[in-house]
This record gives structure tokens, sequence and C-alpha cells, in this order.
């Protein structure tokens, strides 16, 4: 199924969410230069102005410290998309529905894959849509970036490690990964993603990678988009509030439902990282290369 993709609009300030935090998105950068071919890293290096090791990696945050400039704060809601389902009875994102007046991550992603392709586009725009992409491929593949319900979970209030400053969206960006992988840094983040990125060769998740690719097409970038951000809605109801808000809502969510969780949260990491080495070669080189 293919969906039209419309230009984004130029403002519209809607609420503040972050998906996965530094170190998540670090993951999923050093998870993708893991997997790009020698091609792509010339191609994005290139254009980056880098040739560290660390090129994914540092910009991967960009996005969210942009959004909150006068400059950026157009992009506000580009970093989501508010699947309005019925969780934890009914989970599922409808493009025409959920993408709002505003714009979402589905059709940002589909946009500034158009620019970063167009040689004809300034610099700076291709530098910029580059950036845009490595973070809302993070963005997309957390749940709660993908589901309206209280704000995607932002105005639901939990306790983390007797912290009673956290809400769902927080914990699955930030806590749990905390919890995981120690503080937010591209130490701990390249520590955590190379741990992942032996999952993904060789171990638990080697198996997945070929359904992870399915439906990719970057001819087609909604339609692409739309399975990630389907897969990663589909964890609210199988995972975030399987028991509905009220079996989390003001609970201590550091025991046993981080236990019950973290996995997905490293698998979600794990497929964004691959993902985004996917669609970076297909930008650069036409074909996923793996």
């Amino acid at each position: 199924m293919k969906y039209a993709a419309a230009i984004l609009p130029a403002l519209t300030v809607l609420p503040s969410v972050h998906a996965w935090g530094a170190l998540g998105h670090d993951t999923v950068g050093y998870i993708a230069t893991n997997f790009v071919s020698a091609s792509t890293k010339k191609y994005c290096q290139d254009l980056l102005g880098d040739t560290s090791t660390d090129y994914l990696a540092s910009v991967a945050t960009w996005a969210d410290s942009y959004r909150y400039t006068d400059a950026g704060e157009f992009s506000a809601p580009y970093h989501y998309i508010d699947a309005n389902d019925h969780p934890p009875s009914t989970c599922g994102v409808d493009y025409d529905r959920d993408c709002g007046d505003g714009g979402c991550v589905v059709r940002a992603i589909n946009n500034y894959t158009s620019i970063v392709q167009d040689e004809d586009k300034a610099s700076a725009l291709r530098v910029q849509a580059l950036k845009f992409i490595v973070h809302f491929l993070g963005d997309i593949h957390q749940p709660l970036h993908d589901e309206a319900l209280e704000v995607g979970g932002n105005d639901i209030d939990v306790t983390f490690a007797g912290d009673k400053t956290w809400n769902l969206h927080s914990v699955w960006d930030s806590a749990m990964l905390g919890k995981l992988a120690g503080t937010a840094n591209l130490t701990n983040a390249k520590k955590l993603a190379t741990t992942l990125t032996t999952e993904i060769k060789t171990g638990s998740y080697a198996s997945l990678t070929k359904g992870w690719l399915a439906d990719m097409d970057l001819d087609d970038p909604v339609t692409s988009a739309m399975a990630w951000a389907t897969d990663a809605n589909s964890y609210v109801c199988s995972t975030v509030i399987p028991d509905g808000v009220d079996a989390v809502e003001n609970i201590d969510l550091a025991d046993d439902y981080y236990t019950a969780n973290i996995p997905v949260v490293e698998k979600l990491l794990a497929a964004a990282g691959y993902r985004l080495a996917a669609w970076l070669n297909l930008i650069a080189t036409g074909s996923t290369g793996l």
C-alpha cells in the first residue's frame, strides 16, 4: 500500500517528547555505523564533514536540541506519530488518521530522505536532512512515539527506583536504558551498540534481520516508515501497557516491569540501528547491502 506524502508545514508547536534519550539515539547511530557499507560511510562522512568513527552517533541527538531553538521549533511534531488507537485492546497506526496537519515522523522521514538525495539542494540543507534521518529512524522505534494515549505516555506518572519524577514515556526513553547501560555518553552507547551488533550478526536477532528489512523501499519512504511505526506501536498493547494504564500508573517500574521490558527496548534499538544502516545504504548506493 502506498501513501500520499504532503510537504511539511512550516510551524507547529506540540507537546515535548524525546525518544530514547541521548544514550538510545547514540546507540542507534553506532549500530548503524557497524552495518553501513564503505561507500555509505564515505558518503555520510563527506556530507557531515566528520571522518571520525562517531560520525553518526555524534549527530544522533542534534534534532532534539534543534527543536527547542527558534529556527527549529517547526520540527517538534516530526518526532512522533499519534496513533489514535485503543490500547491495550487494539493497537495500530493509520497514516491518514494519525499524521496531523503539523506533520509527523513518517512524513518527515519521507521529506528529508528526498532532500538528502537532491544534489541540487544547498549543502547545509542536505546536512540537516541527514541529521534528521539519523534521529527520526531512532524516534520511530520507540513505541510511545507511535501512540497518542496520554500524550504518548507523558501524562502517565510513574516511579522508577523510588524516584517519583518519572512518567511512562520518559521511562521508555531513558530510565530503563540508564539502568541497563549507565550514564548517557558515547562510551556507554558504543559498548551497548557492540553488544547489540553481536546479537544482530550471530545472536538472538540474526533470524529477525530479514524481516526488519521487509517493506523497505526508497521509492516509497512513507510505506517503509509506516511499517516501522506499526511494528513499534504493536508493543504498546503487548508490552508497554498490556494490562492498561492503571497497572503502571504511580507504580515503581524499576523491578518486574524493567525485567519484562528491557529485552524489548534492546531489540527495538537493534532494529532501529540495522534499519538506519540499510536506509542510508539505499540513499548512498541504491542497495541495502545487508
